[in-house]
């Protein structure tokens, strides 16, 4: 039997789920088939457990197809229904020992810390006490909800034993990045929280050892788009060029969607564009209801990856009010940076998290929750500025952009594996 010479394996939320970090996982993999990687695995949910548990999906069938060489598997649980909770986690972990045993040097990225990265670190663990001696390199990196909601729940709740297991996890591995540096601070002020109560020193090892890694994006997705093309979806849609505000991310408070509707009614620029709300959420069906008697907002919730590129760049602005709320921060912002690619009108974003490492400063931005001041911003940005301004903003946002892209992003979170021409 021929073994591949090098293997990735990502466990993460991978495609159906709506999520920016999904989309990560899936250009890293991209990327790994490029730099000396021969098989590429992301290891996931079933999709009857994503379904469960109430996660925004894309529609089924029309998911972008994984080049050949990337496998995604999605291990059944072990244990019937007398195992209350960790049946699927179980299944990623004895199907991650299986990859493990196999005489196969391996990476093994975890996005997401809960679970995720548990079922590495368990995995590997099992591994080598079973003999097998995998040679293999751990690489743990912290997404936004693992600080807002995960640890900070368990700080806000006074649990910290799950702080020092989500911190002892998270540091057993060889390598550890955040999100963002705006992530990176978090993780750090968390583990000083945890470092005071419990007489830790986890703050320590977090200042020496956690790196940024940006999400990657595939450039390519959202440059140079087809006008035609542009159009043609815009026009099924009931759409014109310019004629619409977007916003399009998931539909949750933490975005802004409630912040963004009222400040729609009350928009001098609401007599000349529609509001578009692309995407699902928790809160898709009161925002419905908060514009169910305002007949210039338009809901889609079936945008495939494709017509996101084309929406984005068809659109007069593209707005995303996000604040932060106790369970969920911004903290980057991916959407952003693939506007930022897509071109059209300019962005209207907030000074939340980790916002202004994406946009820097190729956006407006107003206060998190100013309802007036979005208003304001969002009729400057469709009325007054002119089309040289407006150019430039796209511009500037497109250069910046650029430093996001995927190729870039894995060759420094995989410096060894990167062409010595790209290093250099």
């Amino acid at each position: 039997m021929t073994h591949p010479r090098r293997r990735l394996v990502i466990v993460v939320r991978a495609d159906p789920v709506i999520c920016g970090h999904s989309g990560e996982a899936r250009n890293l993999a991209e990327v790994a088939l490029t730099r000396g990687f021969s098989d590429v695995r992301l290891l996931t949910w079933p999709i009857p457990a994503l379904r469960a548990a109430g996660l925004p999906l894309k529609p089924l069938d029309r998911l972008l197809p994984y080049s050949a060489g990337i496998t995604v598997e999605r291990p059944e649980p072990v244990g019937d229904y007398r195992v209350p909770d960790g049946r699927h986690q179980a299944g990623l972990t004895g199907r991650l020992v299986e990859l493990l045993a196999e005489p196969i040097p391996t990476v093994c990225l975890s996005m997401y810390l809960a679970p995720h990265t548990s079922v590495v670190v368990d995995a590997v663990a099992a591994a080598r006490a079973a003999g097998y001696a995998p040679d293999v390199h751990t690489i743990a990196k912290a997404v936004g909800s693992d600080v807002t909601n995960v640890i900070r729940s368990c700080l806000r709740e006074g649990r910290f034993g799950a702080a020092t297991v989500l911190f002892t996890t998270f540091l057993a591995n060889d390598e550890v990045v955040a999100v963002s540096g705006y992530t990176r601070e978090e993780i750090i002020a968390a583990a000083e929280q945890v470092d005071a109560h419990c007489g830790t020193a986890f703050a320590e090892q977090c200042r020496r050892r956690v790196t940024v890694s940006y999400p990657p994006i595939d450039s390519a997705a959202f440059l140079d788009l087809d006008p035609a093309e542009t159009e043609a979806a815009l026009a099924r849609r009931g759409l014109e060029r310019d004629g619409y505000v977007l916003f399009l991310s998931r539909v949750t408070r933490a975005k802004g969607i409630d912040d963004l509707l009222t400040a729609f009614g009350r928009m001098r620029c609401r007599a000349r564009v529609r509001l578009v709300v692309a995407g699902t959420g928790p809160m898709l069906e009161q925002a419905r209801a908060m514009a169910r008697h305002d007949d210039r907002v338009v809901f889609l919730d079936d945008v495939d990856d494709r017509e996101k590129a084309l929406l984005m760049r068809g659109c007069a602005a593209y707005v995303l009010p996000t604040k932060p709320e106790p369970d969920f921060v911004e903290t980057f912002g991916i959407a952003l940076a693939e506007k930022m690619l897509a071109g059209g009108g300019p962005i209207v974003t907030t000074t939340t998290g980790g916002t202004l490492e994406a946009v820097g400063d190729t956006a407006v931005v107003v206060p998190p929750g100013d309802v007036a001041a979005l208003a304001e911003a969002v009729d400057r940005v469709v009325l007054d500025l002119t089309p040289a301004e407006r150019l430039d903003l796209e511009r500037r946002a497109r250069a910046r952009a650029l430093g996001f892209d995927r190729a870039v992003v894995f060759d420094e979170l995989f410096p060894e594996e990167a062409p010595a021409a790209e290093v250099a």
